[in-house]
């Protein structure tokens, strides 16, 4: 296992499973963008204060314009991230607004509506998606674009879920506030027993967005080719997340909904055969 391969495997164990799909020759270059996005998911739980993780943000931007400008920084996912840009002809704008949208991460503000979670997830859940198909082939990118953008809200739905108890600790909140003022619940009393229909609402909610965007991904599959579908794979894990979160309720914040690593390799194992997400 190479370094690429290694941050993604133990820091994006869902996405370094789907990359295991990809053929040979492209598979590094996949990873190196798996291994980029892990690291910049990483910035908020490596460091203790926002400026600090303001200035950490600012590193990967300066390895993005680096990149741009034919002068790679010496770190190694500079080094292969750049190869990877080269390979899918990714855009600069692309990378930068991943970046720019994982700011939210470094301050306690709630998510303000369930609009700007959607345009969050779609910058740093659906454009990896869709640069990853890049990567593979840039034709089945483009014909899958409408695809990657309701994959990446769908498993982004199912990841905030997964991780509310992170982002107790790391005091965030990426519970839309408009849905948690609709049912009058203080984003900072959530535990409070007055809050417990509501939060149950608002959890609810975002299981029928997610739902929602399953449907919509479903009528769009057939734009999904052979080539690019990898990209996909591990938004097949979405609805068991959100099945577990269902079944949680309120204890979704303390528990999460993550499943075992053996159910998600066969999960992606059967979504790589029949081509379902």
């Amino acid at each position: 296992m190479d370094d690429m391969a290694r941050i993604v495997h133990t820091h994006d164990i869902d996405r370094y499973l789907s990359a295991l799909f990809v053929p040979g020759e492209k598979r590094a270059h996949v990873m190196a963008l798996y291994a980029f996005n892990a690291e910049v998911n990483r910035i908020a739980y490596n460091v203790s204060e926002p400026q600090l993780a303001e200035i950490r943000l600012q590193f990967w931007m300066d390895v993005v314009d680096s990149i741009f400008h034919g002068d790679v920084q010496a770190h190694p996912v500079a080094q292969a991230l750049a190869g990877a840009v080269q390979a899918g002809d990714i855009p600069k704008y692309a990378l930068m607004n991943l970046l720019k949208a994982h700011q939210f991460d470094f301050y306690s503000d709630p998510m303000p509506s369930l609009n700007d979670l959607e345009g969050y997830l779609g910058e740093t859940q659906s454009s990896v998606i869709k640069m990853a198909a890049m990567i593979m082939d840039s034709d089945g990118a483009l014909e899958a674009s409408e695809a990657c953008g309701l994959a990446g809200v769908r498993y982004g739905v199912a990841q905030v879920l997964n991780q509310l108890p992170r982002a107790q600790r790391l005091k965030q909140c990426f519970l839309p506030a408009d849905l948690l003022a609709k049912r009058q619940v203080d984003p900072t009393h959530l535990f409070d027993p007055e809050s417990e229909a509501g939060i149950g609402v608002v959890l609810a909610d975002l299981r029928a967005l997610a739902e929602e965007r399953r449907e919509q991904l479903r009528r769009v599959t057939w734009t999904i080719s052979p080539k690019v579908a990898p990209a996909f794979l591990h938004v097949a894990l979405a609805d068991p997340y959100l099945q577990k979160a269902r079944k949680r309720g309120r204890a979704v914040l303390v528990k999460g909904c993550d499943i075992s690593p053996l159910r998600k390799q066969w999960l992606i194992y059967k979504a790589a055969k029949q081509v379902r997400f």
